[in-house]
């Protein structure tokens, strides 16, 4: 019977901003057995935007404006000194809006702090105005990001590491500390064909945040005819998806090749989320 992970989305956002509840959140969920937990990424939110959100009817993202949405890669820092075993992985942090020397140092840095825990997921964006906030170009983020995989790659690569193309462009560079695996597993988010396609030529692993079962079993055709276009093993690509912490539905997901699911935690105070995370180990992870 193959293995299915469960991880915990939103580590970072809303009442999880506040220290306590984070540390709360990461140390309850490693005794209760769930293998990961993921932050999300916002740096900043420009009022009243228009951009639809991908991931709601509404077109609008949960909560109001103003909901804390801290850094991705603190939190996780934080994490891995109070945790042992449990996995710190960013779902998303949108990398075309970085430059790829700088993530890579922090992406090793914080490898190297927690002993080789890290899952490093990425997304091209969704929100225009953001990028305009920064100066950047919304209509180059997917080439920034194809980009910017092969330059992370190259510099967590033994010896002087090199990368020239037509959005970053450097070398030979040193960078150290590496990553304790070598590198760092390299997680496409995105439920578009596009993003589909990206994890399928460059990705670890394939992370579209949605369950709907047959949009998912679309979206892993399309990974898995262009790993094999790019002569790559379709086979060494890690599937993850978003869904429910309903156990007849993760063993379906189980049972479609997916790897890890991501479930939202179930409560946002201490004594919810005792409960919550200690009623799903007992009912859930136990019997998968």
């Amino acid at each position: 019977m193959p293995s299915l992970n469960v991880g915990l989305m939103f580590a970072n956002s809303g009442p999880f901003s506040d220290p306590q509840l984070f540390a709360h959140l990461a140390q309850t969920a490693e005794r209760c057995g769930f293998e990961s937990i993921w932050t999300v990424e916002h740096v900043v939110i420009p009022q009243d935007y228009k951009s639809p959100y991908p991931y709601s009817q509404s077109g609008k993202i949960p909560g109001p404006e103003e909901v804390p949405i801290p850094d991705p890669l603190l939190p996780l820092a934080y994490a891995a000194a109070i945790t042992k075993n449990l996995k710190l992985g960013t779902g998303v942090l949108i990398l075309p809006q970085r430059h790829p020397l700088y993530v890579a140092k922090q992406v090793a840095t914080l490898d190297v702090l927690s002993g080789g825990r890290v899952l490093f997921g990425i997304g091209s964006g969704w929100l225009e105005e953001e990028f305009q906030a920064l100066g950047l170009d919304f209509h180059q983020r997917g080439r920034r990001t194809d980009e910017a995989i092969q330059a992370m790659r190259s510099l967590w690569s033994d010896g002087a590491s090199s990368f020239h193309g037509k959005h970053f462009n450097f070398g030979p560079v040193k960078c150290f500390p590496k990553p304790v695996r070598k590198t760092v597993p390299i997680i496409v988010g995105g439920h578009s064909p596009a993003a589909a396609r990206r994890a399928g030529r460059f990705g670890d692993g394939f992370f579209p945040a949605i369950g709907d079962p047959s949009k998912l079993k679309e979206l892993f055709a399309m990974v898995e005819a262009e790993a094999r276009k790019a002569g790559r093993n379709p086979a060494a690509i890690e599937l993850s998806c978003m869904g429910a912490p309903k156990l007849d539905l993760l063993k379906a997901q189980r049972d479609m090749g997916i790897k890890r699911v991501v479930v939202a935690p179930p409560g946002n105070d201490k004594e919810s989320l005792t409960r919550g995370l200690e009623k799903l180990a007992s009912e859930v992870l136990a019997k998968l």
